[in-house]
């Protein structure tokens, strides 16, 4: 069952990835933004794939998923806020995080082979208060990206919590971390799910409009 659900999250992610990339020139900024985060995705779960059948250990591969999803997030949510408090949060935040982790890291260069919690934590803290800022501001705006926003939130909430106990799974049963990853690859599928409706619903309606 978990490698179907695994395969299944690695198919509807590089579905979303072509559907996304196919408009890449023809949308926005924000949207470009979303593509390359998309094919950031598809790169990390690639070279994650290939470690777990080279060496059976990824996890230099979640440092690059969780700081490349932090940056590319970040900018994101940057280009569609449009008040300066908030952006000016976005900005400190990004600077502070990227800072940290890199006096981090050069301290401890041992984090890079295992899950820095840190790390886990902050990027994804203040990636939930970007995209709370975002639904915040639909209320009086246009919902843009609004399905995609709410699979944000959805997924960090979750997989956050999952990833704070991942470095205590191998101290519990086999049982334990099994249903962890489980419960993380379907929150993944879900979030995939939120993102290929969104395209459905703002993208694919708009193409066949224009066609009729």
């Amino acid at each position: 069952m978990r490698v179907f659900i695994i395969n299944f999250g690695y198919c509807l992610l590089i579905l979303n990835f072509i559907l996304y990339a196919i408009g890449f020139f023809k949308q926005g900024k924000s949207y470009k933004i979303f593509t390359v985060y998309l094919l950031l995705l598809v790169i990390v779960e690639l070279i994650s794939t290939v470690l777990m059948l080279l060496y059976n250990n990824n996890l230099l591969m979640s440092h690059f998923y969780f700081i490349g999803q932090f940056i590319l997030l970040s900018m994101f949510y940057l280009n569609l806020v449009k008040d300066q408090f908030q952006k000016k949060t976005i900005k400190i935040g990004f600077v502070l995080v990227l800072l940290t982790l890199a006096v981090q890291y050069g301290l401890k260069p041992e984090l890079f082979v295992r899950f820095n919690l840190y790390e886990i934590f902050i990027t994804s803290f203040l990636l939930i208060i970007y995209a709370t800022f975002h639904f915040y501001n639909m209320l009086d705006e246009k919902k843009e990206f609004y399905f995609i926003n709410m699979g944000i939130l959805l997924y960090l909430f979750g997989s956050t919590i999952l990833f704070l106990v991942g470095n205590l799974t191998v101290k519990f049963s086999a049982k334990f971390s099994f249903i962890t990853w489980i419960l993380n690859a379907i929150l993944i599928v879900v979030y995939y799910l939120f993102i290929l409706y969104e395209w459905k619903v703002s993208y694919f309606k708009r193409k066949v409009s224009s066609i009729d």
